[in-house]
């Protein structure tokens, strides 16, 4: 009988700790959080442009100029680029396939900053006649 009064109440409170929901934090973490990691609160966006259009492919020097010209002038505190390759389920079921650039950013959680990533990709989607970029954004802990 000593093990089920041990037991029971162990039970008990097991069963009142809140299950996480899995849904994304939208909120800043705790200051105990930032000081664990020896940062600031920040967001992390990563945006992914596709290099093909309905004439061709998007060169080299193309993506170079928009990024020199759109990109740069928006976000002059630093970014990173990278070359990928994507693949997603057509409407027709195929596997479509296509060369990428991903630019991601670290930014603080501001209007305006929202506002120049979406000029960026609006830009991007009219000058290379793409049907959509994929925008990703995520709180962090950065550290610099």
């Amino acid at each position: 009988m000593r093990t089920v009064s041990v037991l029971l109440p162990l039970l008990i409170a097991c069963l009142l700790v809140p299950i996480p929901s899995g849904n994304a934090q939208t909120t800043p973490p705790t200051n105990n959080a930032l000081q664990f990691c020896g940062g600031t609160y920040q967001m992390r966006t990563t945006l992914y442009f596709g290099l093909s259009h309905p004439s061709g492919v998007i060169s080299e020097a193309q993506w170079q100029a928009f990024l020199r010209d759109e990109v740069t002038p928006r976000f002059p505190e630093g970014l990173t680029v990278w070359e990928a390759n994507g693949q997603w389920r057509r409407s027709d079921g195929r596997i479509g396939r296509e060369r990428a650039k991903v630019l991601l950013l670290v930014h603080e959680e501001k209007a305006p900053i929202r506002t120049a990533i979406a000029e960026i990709v609006n830009l991007y989607k009219k000058n290379f006649h793409q049907e959509s970029v994929l925008w990703e954004t995520a709180p962090v802990c950065a550290a610099f």
